[in-house]
């Protein structure tokens, strides 16, 4: 079965496409072109949090400096010259 594109070139995904992805409204798909020319679509899976290397360091950067602050502390007074 085909499907036409929407003047504002959107596809309504079929239930059961969506279904076999397990995906839900708000959820994020992606596309990948082949080189037979077919697209593959498929879901994008979030990493879980807890899974996350960079979770322990979330919320620890430098706040309240601006960028030249911070240049001049990691880099030294002639960062800029």
């Amino acid at each position: 079965m085909s499907y036409a594109l929407t003047v504002k070139s959107q596809v309504t995904v079929p239930k059961a496409i969506r279904q076999h992805l397990h995906v839900q409204p708000g959820q994020e798909i992606d596309y990948e072109p082949l080189p037979d020319g077919s697209v593959r679509m498929f879901a994008v899976r979030q990493q879980a949090a807890e899974d996350n290397p960079f979770r322990k360091w979330r919320g620890t950067g430098v706040s309240g400096m601006t960028t030249e602050d911070i240049m001049r502390e990691t880099r030294g007074d002639d960062w800029g010259r």
